[in-house]
């Protein structure tokens, strides 16, 4: 056997670390993941104000902001047991939205289609022959003219010659996993500049209920502070106008891309690669109207789509045993350092291994994301997804349970953010009745000083990457304990003293590396799972002391 250690894994939010043992024929025996860095957000919050608690967790991730802040404020109207208006639920779900448009749309282009594409080879690309190729997979293909695939070839060719690569550089270019002809990298590559400007215009969205992104400031106990922008006809407009250019690039680009990479990788997804043990966990939520939710909740194990079952909350269990973490009751950080080589402790059962915890669902380690969403939705026959799968299946001839792989993940987002973009603005429609039958509340008012000193309450919902809990307990009207699960906690857990693998793991394990030097087809398949590890460390020192000194080198 013979171990490769990726460590950083880059293009991820956070600190991650791969162990994967290989046997002489380059097969992944066995896989480690870790979290490399501790994550504190839970310790910070203790003693604060509950109010606050929004603003302090929507700091455990710069990418997550919006997730994180209105994971807390639920949390603590939960604990409370305060309700919200109509309006102030909407306008979160509309932030809520567009946080999953740009969170996919990002992911893909800018942190997961190096995997697919070979930069180099794109310089080989005719582009006569790339605007044809482009109608293979959509009528009006996305900004598609000879004149503008050879401004990307210039550009590209420029980046070359100054010697400046940037985030093309340092690739396994010329890697056998890469499968595209010159054109179709020619596509995706393209796709991957005008992405850069994507993405700052779907966080005007954001921003124009939330304030500013990230870090939103307009969520608060009670409701939404954003009334103005929600009574300004050219604020609805300005969103409205966004989400209808999001929902150009994604149909026009984004769906059509994942349609190419579909085909393209038709052998590999056949062949289960990146196929994980068949678990998927989704609680819903977002409501469309009083009979339809945006997204159905559910249970499936061993990938067994004739019983779904439903999601009970009383079936988690968070374990610590191979976790950097105190096997007692309090589980504080409790590290027990590398092997002598640098590698990870994971030869005995009670090794500790990573800073992640080990969610289980009765017993099992579970998958939640995209993936877990469209198959309890589909299954469960919500019409606000069913169409949309049934209509990319057919033109990739694939099969539900295909999506089941690391290619399938990337394919469930972006069915995903083309039916959000459809539903949301049936969401905006719902909130311009309201104000039109002059309902323009958007917070109610309590009195913090009448409200129980001692309470408790949790709140999970369905966020970019998957289930998220935050679950607070307060006493003496501080919080005395506050917990986050959060998705990549399910999808990265370690192995625990169970011994089974989490969905990361069991992803890795049976896939061939060609080349163990470049073991792109490792980063290939923990990229599809788009991993946030930000929720990792945070270091104070009351005393002011210097904690370490660094400097960065140009």
């Amino acid at each position: 056997m013979k171990k490769i250690v990726i460590d950083p894994i880059t293009r991820i939010e956070g600190h991650l670390r791969a162990e994967v043992e290989v046997d002489e024929n380059g097969i992944v025996k066995e896989a480690y993941v870790s979290g490399q860095l501790f994550r504190g957000i839970e310790i910070i919050l203790q003693n604060r104000d509950p109010r606050d608690a929004g603003l302090l967790a929507g700091r455990v991730c710069g990418v997550c902001t919006n997730s994180h802040f209105r994971g807390a404020i639920n949390a603590v109207e939960n604990a409370y047991s305060l309700s919200i208006p109509e309006n102030a639920k909407i306008i979160r779900d509309l932030m809520s939205m567009a946080l999953f448009i740009q969170d996919h749309v990002v992911h893909f282009y800018q942190l997961h289609l190096l995997d697919f594409v070979d930069v180099l080879s794109v310089l080989k690309a005719n582009p006569k022959e790339t605007t044809k190729e482009a109608h293979k997979y959509c009528q009006k293909p996305f900004r598609n003219s000879n004149t503008h695939y050879e401004a990307v070839l210039e550009k590209l060719q420029n980046f070359i010659d100054a010697g400046r690569l940037g985030p093309f550089n340092s690739g396994y270019w010329g890697h056998s996993d890469y499968k595209l002809s010159s054109e179709q990298n020619l596509i995706l590559l393209s796709h991957y500049f005008e992405a850069l400007q994507f993405q700052t215009k779907i966080s005007k969205a954001i921003a124009i209920f939330g304030g500013k992104t990230p870090h939103p400031q307009s969520l608060v106990v009670g409701g939404i502070t954003s009334v103005a922008d929600m009574l300004n006809p050219q604020r609805l407009n300005d969103f409205i106008f966004v989400i209808k250019e999001a929902s150009d690039f994604i149909n026009r680009a984004y769906l059509p891309d994942m349609k190419l990479l579909a085909i393209a990788y038709k052998d590999e997804i056949k062949s289960k690669s990146g196929k994980t043990a068949g678990n998927f966990l989704s609680v819903g939520g977002y409501p469309i109207n009083k009979e339809m939710k945006l997204f159905s909740g559910g249970v499936i194990f061993e990938q067994d789509f004739s019983n779904i079952q439903e999601f009970d909350a009383d079936k988690i269990k968070e374990e610590v045993q191979r976790a950097w973490y105190s096997d007692d009751e309090k589980q504080e950080p409790f590290y027990t350092d590398l092997n002598d080589d640098g590698t990870l402790k994971t030869k005995n059962k009670d090794d500790k291994y990573s800073w992640i915890k080990a969610p289980r669902y009765d017993g099992k380690t579970m998958e939640t994301g995209p993936v877990a969403r469209l198959f309890i939705s589909y299954l469960n026959n919500n019409t606000a997804i069913n169409s949309f799968v049934d209509e990319f299946l057919k033109e990739t001839s694939l099969k539900l349970e295909d999506f089941n792989s690391t290619v399938g993940r990337n394919c469930a987002r972006a069915i995903e953010s083309q039916y959000i973009c459809e539903y949301i603005f049936k969401l905006v429609s719902n909130l311009i009745q309201n104000i039109k039958y002059y309902d323009t509340n958007t917070w109610d008012k309590y009195n913090f000083s009448e409200l129980e000193k001692d309470a408790s309450g949790y709140i999970f919902l369905e966020v970019p990457r998957g289930v998220l809990l935050h679950s607070i307990n307060i006493e003496n009207s501080k919080i005395k304990n506050y917990q986050i699960i959060a998705p990549t906690t399910w999808n990265a857990t370690p192995k625990n003293s169970d011994g089974i693998r989490g969905a990361y793991e069991e992803a890795l394990v049976g896939i061939k590396i060609a080349d163990t030097s470049k073991p792109l087809e490792v980063l290939k398949v923990l990229h599809s799972f788009d991993p946030c590890l930000a929720c990792a460390v945070h270091i104070i020192d009351a005393k002011g002391k210097s904690l370490g000194e660094y400097k960065v080198l140009n």
